[in-house]
């Protein structure tokens, strides 16, 4: 019987663009989302911009708009990059909307006549220079719990205590880095302690993974606080009813959009809310979210459903990060790759596989090896799958004028690659897609098997053997459609050319059946092979090669894209001693064409000679700007080979950005080639 499904993944934040770490939660929900409308369910995908907060009114301040203008441009960017990603939204919406807005205060009221808001004074902290009271991610200092330093306001990144920003060790302003002052202000409160019998309940319930329950128990046992719910004036959000001033903190109304989303798609294809949402819905609700924001969704959410008389999830699937190169995301190594780079390069369906290649129904991290990534896609994909289309279509068209043979050569083969239906069905279910991906490939190893032991490119030069060979091209043609069903989840576009190519759909809601003469198309090509070149190209596109570029802190993967970063690793004093500093003579600068932030350098350090450097610094500088400057270089370090040539050192620079990259000079009375201290 058909299931009834709906399925959100957290929302993006609408302060900046997405990455790589955003793009592993969006295509594990929509494969898996495809996968339960290719096996005939009624699966609906649903997501919005996360678009309040203090983060957005400070950017579009900065930038000089509203902040409703800076919201609708970044979503539109994000639904770009999602929809280049092949990512199959039912509906994409907003928080800033009136139907999140009907929801949050409609929520509010139900949880207030129900005893569980209280209003309480607070010393809340304030900054002095900006005038401004700080929210907590605007705050940051040491955990009061594990003493970890630079930690946000809300929540501890080392620990995963959560606090009020008041309980900080040490704080300053995020800001304008002022020490913040205290003020007294009057805050909303959640009752959250009070559903502590429900959560305990519904942690254990199977609604959770293993790993996400047990982590929840922690914070059940260490007692649970009243959340704050409010933020004070100025704050771009939802004022709460009844209290001018005072607003909905981004948290309480991040979730709700979920609702918002459903709401509005309910509205514009005349379904029903409640059937979603009601107290009594039959239908399946699934989050997908990441790791880090598990305690919102696993102990605020289903508190605040429960009190205001909404149905709980019926599951919250949780991810972990994505690494690259087996390391956080990094600028200066070039692997903080943006949604938009990539796909500059790179077709969405690679990284797609890939990325089902590695994840499993656990919440493990996923390792991105950008080695690994090419040799797979090549190997798997050339090499097994579309390998078995590719040299066998020609003897269909050859020696059965264009028909799939009437009976199966090996009836044998085909029932082996049919009876994995099911398995590979429930390995996509609990979203183990490793292990789907492993058998479909292991099928794919032994179609071609089965075509290399029959020999078809022999048997169609006998007298008579071309029939055979069709028969051989057939049965692996059949096979070759068989796996590419399993995988249309995952490669929604190779789908629908292999349903062109064979003239029928594929269609995985019962038994798949053989095609049996049956007229297919010229065979054309589905794939090409990754090229190494271009993923260079892409690292050197995501690298600030400059000092300006110096390392930079790796990126928070969890809900908001334009969190400031945390820190990244550190070295030790002899490794920094190591660097060679020297003057250095700018004797030419030159535009880098096809490069839309490099200038290329060239250097000359007197008698040590002269080098080259591809300098990320053309948001900055004009090449007559620079030539005849003094400047300082890392001279020792390794030549690294770009796709523009060979890059033999670093500039140093400093600065924000964009305009603001300021080159640093030596002292003056340097010449080329000494050595700065």
């Amino acid at each position: 019987m058909p299931r009834k499904i709906l399925v959100t993944s957290a929302l993006p934040y609408a302060n900046g663009p997405l990455h790589l770490g955003h793009l592993l939660e969006s295509i594990q929900t929509d494969i898996w989302v495809r996968f339960q409308n290719l096996r005939g369910h009624q699966c609906a995908y649903l997501c919005a911009d996360d678009a309040h907060g203090t983060a957005i009114m400070l950017t579009a301040e900065k930038l000089g708009i509203t902040p409703e203008e800076q919201i609708a441009r970044v979503k539109a960017e994000h639904e770009r990059d999602l929809a280049g990603f092949l990512i199959n939204f039912d509906n994409y919406y907003s928080t800033h909307s009136d139907e999140c807005r009907h929801y949050s205060e409609e929520i509010y009221r139900r949880l207030d006549a129900n005893g569980h808001i209280e209003r309480r004074d607070i010393q809340q902290l304030f900054d002095p220079e900006k005038e401004l009271f700080l929210a907590d991610r605007y705050i940051k200092g040491s955990c009061p719990k594990c003493k970890a330093e630079d930690q946000y306001g809300d929540n501890c990144e080392a620990c995963g205590a959560t606090y009020t920003p008041a309980d900080l060790i040490n704080p300053r302003s995020a800001i304008s880095g002022a020490t913040p002052v205290e003020k007294t202000s009057t805050h909303y409160f959640f009752k959250l302690a009070e559903f502590e019998g429900l959560l305990r309940d519904w942690t254990r319930s199977d609604a959770l993974q293993p790993q996400i329950a047990n982590k929840l128990s922690e914070w059940l046992d260490a007692g649970l606080h009243s959340w704050d719910i409010s933020r004070d004036a100025p704050y771009f959000g939802f004022e709460i009813p009844g209290a001018p001033g005072k607003y909905f903190y981004v948290w309480l109304d991040a979730p709700i959009g979920y609702m918002a989303s459903c709401a509005n798609w309910c509205e514009r294809e005349g379904l029903n809310f409640n059937d979603y949402w009601g107290k009594d819905s039959t239908a399946e609700l699934y989050h997908f979210i990441g790791k880090d924001i598990i305690n919102f969704h696993g102990l605020f959410w289903p508190a605040m459903l429960d009190s205001a008389g909404f149905r709980q999830p019926t599951a919250i699937y949780a991810h972990g990060f994505l690494t690259v190169n087996g390391k956080k995301m990094s600028k200066s190594r070039g692997t903080f790759i943006k949604a938009e780079t990539y796909l500059k390069h790179l077709p969405a369906q690679y990284l797609r596989y890939y990325f089902a290649a590695k994840l499993s129904g656990a919440v493990d991290d996923i390792d991105l090896n950008l080695e690994d990534f090419t040799k797979r896609v090549n190997s798997d994909l050339i090499g097994k799958l579309i390998n078995i289309a590719s040299r066998s279509a020609k003897f269909v068209h050859k020696g059965n004028n264009g028909r799939l043979s009437a009976e199966l050569h090996k009836p044998e083969l085909w029932q082996q690659v049919v009876a994995a239906s099911e398995g590979i069905a429930e390995h996509f279910e609990r979203r183990d897609y490793g292990k789907a991906v492993r058998e479909i490939m292991a099928l794919a190893d032994a179609t071609n098997e089965y075509f290399d032991a029959s020999e078809p490119w022999k048997l169609a030069k006998e007298d008579g053997g071309a029939i055979q060979a069709a028969a051989v091209a057939s049965q692996c043609l059949n096979c070759f459609r068989a796996l590419s069903t399993y995988l249309a989840p995952v490669l929604p576009e190779l789908a629908e050319q292999v349903a062109s190519f064979f003239n029928a759909p594929l269609d995985w809601s019962g038994p798949i059946e053989p095609l049996l003469d049956h007229p297919i198309e010229n065979f054309k090509a589905m794939m090409s092979r990754v090229d190494p070149d271009k993923v260079q190209a892409m690292v050197d596109d995501s690298s600030d090669t400059s000092a300006a570029a110096a390392p930079q802190p790796a990126a928070k993967q969890g809900k908001k894209a334009g969190d400031e970063p945390a820190l990244g690793e550190t070295i030790e004093f002899p490794d920094f001693a190591k660097v060679d500093l020297r003057a250095a003579l700018i004797v030419k600068a030159e535009h880098v064409e096809g490069a839309d932030k490099l200038l290329q350098l060239t250097l000359s350090l007197g008698e040590l000679g002269e080098k080259q450097v591809f300098a990320g610094i053309k948001s900055a500088y004009a090449p007559e700007q620079l030539v005849g400057k003094l400047t300082v270089m890392v001279a020792n370090l390794a030549p690294r080979k770009m796709r523009f040539g060979v890059s033999e050192g670093m500039v140093l620079a400093a600065g924000p950005g964009g305009k603001e990259i300021f080159l640093l000079s030596p002292d003056n009375g340097a010449q080329p080639g000494m050595k700065i201290q």
